[in-house]
């Protein structure tokens, strides 16, 4: 008994000596140090306590531990190693500067494995990509694209070549949320789909989050695609920049206060229509964007960023039909430092989307629009090495301009109207936890609170029964119903409130240094919706808000995935399964019209869809030849079933295939560097070919063939595979080396074997023959391109 208590006794004293051992924080940035940018996701380690940290989205980190000397780690892909020693006995600031491996031009990469942070994080169906490799993927035109670039990945597609947005986890274009500098980009393409909007050379950081979705993110139900971009050089004048055969870009960057103030201005603009009239064509289709961000470090614990975009889109047929559209966006964002465990971020943003629309040979303009202001206010809050706590507020205002005719000639008739605005607020508030609860398990949990108001408006129609859609059981149809009034309201009232909880939550459990388990559920709502009867998002599509015809879209996403890092992370692979399970999913009455419609309601019923798959992703993190195999097999699906037994629903009230279902999709990217002055890169893409409809039949009429379309067989055929391969090769002059400009050429052939993806197929009749025929539309043939890069 004595024995016992003596051991208790020491077991006692043990403990209180170790809860009593101080315990001493270090925090502080990480830089690069050729030009004080800050350094996202860099790794700091403490090998001896085998354990450590990254830095956030502005480059700051935050560890305590107890007294002592511990040797620390620092690394980032692309970057030396920095190793050094830290004494932690007092309170501190410990910045860090890295310095770049090798120079070269700034380019953008898929990330690899740094000290297998991948395989320990609980975060999963993330891609993170960096400055270094979307300049090298092969793009038509040799525009280098970072959306092109993401659907190279698992779980990523798109409608086609020359179709706008991108498609994810069998998810719609719209249930996408990009953000630019934390401001919302509505419309993420120039020229109806052949670029995107994000010059590459002002990209800092880029980050898709498929599933497993921090709390922090809300609004949509497939994916975040969140973009920063550069600060600007600190230390010293840069000039970067390419020419192409159809645009070129300009990035000046430099210090307005050496160390203190920065600023950067980047444009890019194309010119293939300053050609046309050569060949007496008098048509035009042109964009130009501008980017630019101010960076003032006031101090160790404060720093202000402005930051905006300004794009815009011109496509004409002669002076008749002049099609305008674009994105603004601003950011207004102040970083402090509360302590060296609780960092904060401030943000006002503005953002809006405008789609205009000049029609001569009728004599009218058409404009409309989306338009939000954004205050959000952000914590991170490090309370120990196991626990991180991340939480917040958020609140969205959106007026949305349907659409407004306006007469541009006093003899053209028209008569001007404008479509009702809409008004609506969205609040959020979230706390998030990354919680390691030992060597083996740690999780991410979280919570995220929404309330969206849809506020009071001019007019609102009112219906029987409330119902904006009728089923006419005579001919066995859909039809919109006829509004038995309307009601008007102040700009402050409701018309109709919406409350979810949306819990978010992911482990991994490790089973050795290389090798995870990984699983997730996230519930998120959506409260916007792009009415798009297409398969890809068109610059005439209208936003709209949920209300008291229109419900919340609300999702439901499970996923468990394996990681493996092989060979000290010089190859890792990564599959997941998934499931997405999605309420109140908009689905069209056949004969649907969108297009400057006052009474949207009237053509909209409330379905659900479902996707659900599996991913595969291969990689080579490094060496001479590094890439990426990537696969994914899926499903996803639509169905409206009828509101009463009387009703047949859509499609017979049976599940369809969505317009971005892609069975399989099988892309390969490879990058080989021959030496010092030559690198060669490809990829080559396989997808199954997109759900469409073909005609079941035909009948004449005065001697005209109409193909007659079943209207309950919806997305019932494909379009052909759709597969191409894509090659380039990237030349740096020897001369790099002893001077202070530095420059590559570019080679590229997209599409090297041409082949004639179809588009699309029209069924159409023949002039001569008279017989139907199958028309394909294809966009992209064997496409040359040769751009020029420089950096001075």
């Amino acid at each position: 008994m004595f024995r016992f208590k003596k051991l208790l006794f020491l077991v006692f004293l043990l403990s209180f000596t170790a809860f009593s051992q101080e315990k001493y924080t270090v925090s502080g940035t990480i830089y690069d140090d050729s030009n004080n940018e800050t350094l996202i996701g860099v790794s700091i380690y403490f090998p001896e306590l085998n354990t450590g940290t990254t830095t956030n989205e502005y480059g700051f980190y935050s560890v305590t531990f107890p007294e002592g000397t511990y040797k620390v780690q620092v690394s980032y892909l692309g970057y030396s190693t920095l190793v050094e020693t830290i004494n932690f006995k007092e309170k501190g600031t410990k910045n860090f500067k890295l310095k770049e491996e090798a120079e070269s031009l700034d380019e953008i990469v898929i990330e690899g494995n740094v000290e297998n942070l991948n395989v320990r994080t609980p975060q999963m169906s993330v891609n993170k990509l960096t400055s270094a490799t979307i300049k090298q993927i092969p793009v038509v035109l040799g525009e280098a694209d970072i959306i092109k670039s993401l659907i190279l990945l698992p779980g990523v597609t798109s409608a086609g070549e020359g179709a706008s947005g991108f498609n994810v986890r069998g998810g719609a274009a719209d249930q996408n949320l990009i953000l630019l500098d934390e401001a919302i980009v509505f419309n993420s393409s120039h020229l109806f789909g052949f670029f995107s909007i994000f010059n590459p050379d002002v990209i800092k950081d880029v980050k898709l989050y498929k599933g497993g979705i921090p709390a922090k993110y809300g609004g949509r139900l497939s994916s975040v695609l969140d973009i920063y971009q550069k600060e600007g050089n600190s230390k010293e004048f840069n000039v970067t920049g390419g020419i192409g055969l159809v645009s070129s870009r300009l990035l000046i960057e430099g210090p307005i206060k050496k160390e203190k103030i920065s600023f950067l201005v980047g444009g890019r603009s194309s010119y293939a229509h300053l050609f046309l009239p050569l060949f007496d064509n008098d048509n035009t289709a042109y964009f130009y964007d501008l980017n630019t961000k101010v960076n003032y470090r006031i101090n160790d614990r404060n720093s202000l960023f402005f930051s905006g975009y300004f794009g815009k889109d011109v496509f004409g047929i002669s002076d008749n039909f002049v099609n305008t559209y674009g994105n603004k966006v601003g950011n207004l964002r102040w970083n402090h430092l509360f302590s060296d465990k609780l960092f904060s971020n401030l943000s006002l943003i503005y953002s809006d989307y405008f789609y205009g629309l000049t029609l001569d040979f009728v004599g009218f303009e058409w404009d409309s629009g989306i338009t939000n202001y954004n205050l959000k206010y952000d914590f991170k809050h490090y309370l120990n090495n196991k626990i991180k706590l991340s939480y917040g507020i958020n609140n969205i205002y959106n007026k949305f301009n349907p659409g407004e005719i306006i007469p541009n000639r006093d003899d053209s008739g028209i008569v001007p109207e404008k479509l009702i605005d809409k008004y609506a607020n969205e609040f959020a508030a979230y706390i998030d936890a990354e919680h390691k609860i030992n060597d083996k398990l740690r999780l991410q949990y979280g919570i995220r609170y929404s309330n969206f108001t849809r506020l009071g408006q001019d007019e609102l129609n009112i219906y029987t029964n409330d119902e904006a859609v009728i089923y006419n059981n005579e001919f066995k149809k859909y039809e919109s119903a006829e509004a038995i009034g309307t009601e008007s309201f102040k700009r402050s009232d409701v018309i109709s409130s919406f409350n979810n909880l949306e819990p978010r939550v992911s482990m991994s459990y490790i089973l050795d240094d290389n090798t995870s388990v990984k699983a997730s559920y996230n519930r998120m709502a959506q409260y916007l919706h792009l009415l798009s009867n297409t398969s890809s998002p068109t610059p005439l599509d209208v936003w709209t808000p949920s209300g008291k015809y229109i419900k919340p879209q609300l999702l439901d996403q499970y996923a468990i995935g394996y990681f493996k890092s092989l060979k000290g992370g010089d190859y890792s692979i990564e599959t997941e399964v998934f499931y997405k399970d999605i309420q109140n999913r908009i689905d069209y009455i056949n004969g649907a019209n969108l297009i400057a419609n006052n009474e949207i309601e009237t053509v909209i019923l409330n379905g659900k869809s479902r996707a659900y798959g599996l991913e595969l992703l291969l990689k080579k993190n490094s060496g001479k030849l590094n890439g990426w195999l990537a696969y994914t097999l899926s499903r996803s699906e639509q169905l409206t079933q009828g509101r009463t037994a009387d009703e047949p629903g859509i499609n017979s009230g049976q599940w369809y295939n969505t317009p971005y279902d892609k069975t399989h999709d099988f892309s390969i990217n490879a990058s080989y560097e021959l030496n010092e002055k030559w690198k060669f890169n490809t990829n080559f893409v396989f997808q199954t070919g997109q759900p469409t409809n073909y005609p079941v039949g035909q009948y004449s009429i005065q001697g005209l063939n109409v193909p007659i379309y079943d209207d309950n067989r919806r997305n019932a055929d494909r379009l052909p595979t759709y597969h191409r391969l894509d090659v380039s090769a990237t030349l740096t002059p020897e001369k790099n080396k002893n001077r202070k400009w530095q420059g590559e050429w570019v080679f590229g052939i997209y599409n090297l074997y041409g082949r004639q993806n179809a588009a699309s197929i029209n069924f159409t009749q023949n002039r001569e023959t008279y017989k139907n025929e199958a028309i394909q539309t294809s966009i992209f043939g064997l496409v040359p391109s040769v751009t020029y890069n420089f950096k001075f």
